[in-house]
């Protein structure tokens, strides 16, 4: 976690900058991420997430990550 980011809005600011990076709608996050398409929503609002919910979420956005950068590799060595 960043030292210049409050814990309790550390997960908010994560999950916003991956939404920019990654250009996906807040819905489609929550319920790709954790099969809770108002994640997103809650979280704006306050939800203070526990550790397995934390740790669900940092999961796929690891995974997504790793995929899209497999994804060019194999693009790139195609071309």
């Amino acid at each position: 976690m960043s030292p210049h980011i409050p814990s309790h809005h550390y997960w908010p600011v994560t999950i916003e900058a991956f939404l920019k990076e990654t250009a996906m709608p807040p819905t489609v996050f929550g319920r790709a991420a954790v099969r809770d398409p108002r994640l997103v929503s809650d979280l704006r609002g306050g939800r203070e997430p526990g550790a397995r919910l934390k740790r669900r979420v940092e999961h796929f956005m690891n995974k997504w990550r790793a995929e899209r950068v497999s994804e060019c590799a194999e693009t790139e060595a195609a071309a």
